[in-house]
């Protein structure tokens, strides 16, 4: 372990940056891409000023931000890498490494050899998910490690394209899916010590991550596995409900959303479904609601706002769409040719949209059609992290670095 200085690049340090709020985990405080307390604007600026940028190592996993910090995971060689950067200057207040040599799938070069998992802040720990499946806690002061486990030294042992799932902390319980191809467990560890609470056997890790909240009375953990749709009890690990589904060459991915008792879901080359969870008595069911074939996900989560869901469609090579989360009718679908994929964020009545080719789009919430307020490039190098949007700035994780981008 070591604790060094890393090399910032400050462009411009301007006013200080003010968040709305914390952004601890993949896809932000709920898990849902939205972004509480972000104020509306009356107008968007036509560019952004460059704020930072630091060079952090490479991988696809997303920044977080507790208060003055942002939290990045990343990968230098053959090291998996966890720095905690201020937010104002992007000056390093920690960096801690470990060891991690790993063999890429010839299938996934694109991506490259992660991270791709999100880290998760939660009782002043910050939680990590490498690529082979090593798991690991951090004291987010300081940055000491404090405990990890290893569950995968070879490819064979971790997914087929490398772990994507981002940790779950739910009431003391930090969930995660380890393990490979046909022979996972979705795992409950305590977070202090790192010990077992609960393991479900039934299924391979996908590529989603879970989410939890309380569905048909009960507390669950829901999440895509390799093929399966699940939900467990979030207590005890105890298979509730369980819905097949497999998409090509099991990339299940979507992270799902819960609506009260309706779970929606999506992948590739499949519509777009919803299922009511139902209890009778001790046991539960589902019921399919609705389910709609102009629309399909693959690696692009969608985002609930005010009972409509907001996604990226890879119809027509990529279209906007938003449909009404009760029905799943559509209610509009942009032209195609938007984009191959987009991280997709919501709030102060917008959508922001950054897709992979460093491009950040800000469109409007609700309407008749898909209507783009402004685009700014914020990246010269690929954007599969999603990114953190506070009042006055923007981050982004390219493939190598980080960027603060101003709102003036």
């Amino acid at each position: 372990m070591s604790v060094l200085p890393v090399l910032v690049f400050v462009a411009a340090l301007g006013a200080a940056v003010t968040p709305a709020t914390d952004w601890p985990q993949w896809r932000g405080p709920a898990r849902d891409g939205r972004i509480p307390d972000l104020k509306p604007r009356a107008s968007w600026p036509t560019a952004l000023k460059s704020g930072w940028t630091v060079k952090v190592g490479a991988g696809h996993a997303s920044p977080i931000l507790v208060g003055p910090r942002v939290f990045v995971f990343s990968r230098e060689g053959e090291e998996e890498v966890v720095r905690a950067l201020d937010l104002a200057t992007g000056r390093a207040a920690w960096r801690q490494s470990y060891p991690a040599p790993y063999t890429l799938n010839s299938a996934a070069a694109a991506h490259g050899k992660g991270p791709k998992s999100t880290p998760v802040h939660a009782d002043g720990r910050i939680f990590t998910f490498g690529i082979s499946g090593v798991l690991s806690a951090w004291d987010a002061a300081s940055g000491r490690s404090l405990w990890r486990k290893q569950f995968g030294q070879h490819r064979e042992q971790a997914p087929t394209y490398g772990a994507g799932m981002s940790p779950l902390v739910d009431r003391g319980l930090l969930i995660a899916h380890v393990g490979g191809e046909n022979d996972g467990a979705l795992t409950a560890f305590d977070t202090a010590t790192g010990a077992v609470r609960w393991a479900w056997k039934g299924d391979g890790p996908g590529y989603a991550s879970p989410v939890a909240g309380d569905v048909a009375g009960v507390r669950q953990v829901v999440t895509q596995s390799q093929k399966l749709l699940v939900g467990l009890s979030a207590d005890r690990g105890q298979l509730l409900w369980s819905v097949p589904f497999t998409t090509d060459y099991d990339q299940n991915a979507v992270t799902p959303i819960l609506h009260g008792d309706l779970v929606i879901y999506g992948g590739l080359d499949q519509p777009m479904k919803a299922i009511r969870v139902v209890r009778r008595g001790t046991a539960f069911a589902t019921e399919p609601v609705w389910e709609n074939a102009e629309v399909s996900s693959y690696l692009s989560s969608p985002v609930l706002v005010d009972g409509s869901v907001y996604g990226l469609s890879r119809r027509k090579k990529g279209q906007y769409y938003r449909l009404d989360a009760q029905t799943g009718k559509t209610l509009w679908l942009s032209e195609g040719r938007q984009a191959d994929n987009t991280a997709i964020v919501a709030g102060g009545g917008a959508l922001f949209l950054l897709d992979t080719e460093g491009e950040l789009s800000v469109a409007v919430l609700g309407g008749s059609a898909f209507a783009s307020l402004r685009t700014w490039t914020v990246a010269s190098s690929a954007t599969w992290a999603h990114p953190v949007v506070t009042d006055s700035a923007v981050l982004v994780k390219d493939v190598e670095t980080l960027a603060l981008w101003r709102m003036e």
